[in-house]
């Protein structure tokens, strides 16, 4: 769980809360279930509209990670790579076999079957940075759809207000209703910008944040995988990720 993501949301709408009762608002006449399908439902739909379905389920896929992550401890990754190292030394790229088998990481799991295979070391090189450059590109699409959500989400606020206004006209000729449906008509407009500023825009940013964190890690083991493939000792290829263990002791990763 990021406690951070949690309380940075609970933060932002208590304080907001907070402050509209502090100037002798209701915090209930907020809520406003037409404005919310208004705003909700503009958006998802122009960003349904804009977006492939592959884009659109992997966004829905990853959307976890704002929230609830897999920690990988990079100390754990080294000492594991060393291992690997160990057992490729004295037994063999065969040994690996179930190594590729049995890891819980898709990316790590391939480069070792590559390694086990037999593969160049070129062609190693090659087929994990197009893996990484590939898989970097679909998750950052992916958390594009956020953005493109706080682009929107204002928007279709206004519309939404719009609409309100329309609906409170009708009620011309008796002010208490109309100055109550006026009201409510501008919620939409806080639903949009809200939901934009809040919510949307910041979880694109933290989910471009994971993927970054995500490639890096990739990037760490896929050098781990080449320094094996190249005969590299363990105690070389610590030395060679130490960068790794200096820039980022423990890493978030899917």
């Amino acid at each position: 769980m990021d406690k951070l993501s949690v309380l940075g949301l609970l933060v932002a709408l208590g304080a907001i809360a907070i402050g509209y009762s502090l100037e002798g608002g209701v915090v209930s006449a907020l809520f406003n279930g037409p404005a919310l399908i208004i705003v909700l439902g503009g958006t998802l739909g122009a960003v349904m509209l804009q977006t492939s379905a592959n884009t659109f389920k992997k966004m829905l896929s990853i959307t976890h990670w704002v929230f609830v992550t897999d920690d990988h401890d990079i100390e754990d990754a080294i000492e594991q790579v060393k291992r690997w190292s160990h057992k490729a030394r004295q037994e063999g790229y065969l040994a690996l076999e179930n190594e590729a088998l049995a890891h819980s990481d898709p990316y790590a799991a391939k480069g070792l079957s590559l390694l086990v295979d037999g593969c160049s070391e070129q062609k190693l090189r090659d087929t994990l940075e197009i893996d990484l450059l590939l898989e970097r590109e679909r998750l950052l699409e992916a958390s594009r759809v956020y953005e493109a959500m706080g682009g929107y989400s204002p928007t279709i606020g206004i519309l939404g207000a719009v609409l309100g206004l329309i609906q409170a006209m009708s009620f011309i000729n008796d002010p208490e209703q109309l100055g109550t449906g006026i009201a409510t008509a501008f919620i939409a407009t806080i639903y949009g910008v809200g939901l934009a500023n809040l919510l949307f825009l910041p979880m694109a940013n933290k989910l471009k944040q994971r993927v970054e964190q995500k490639m890096l890690y990739h990037e760490m083991l896929a050098e781990g995988v080449i320094a094996i493939s190249q005969g590299e000792s363990p105690i070389n290829i610590e030395l060679k990720l130490e960068a790794y263990r200096v820039e980022r002791p423990i890493l978030q990763a899917h």
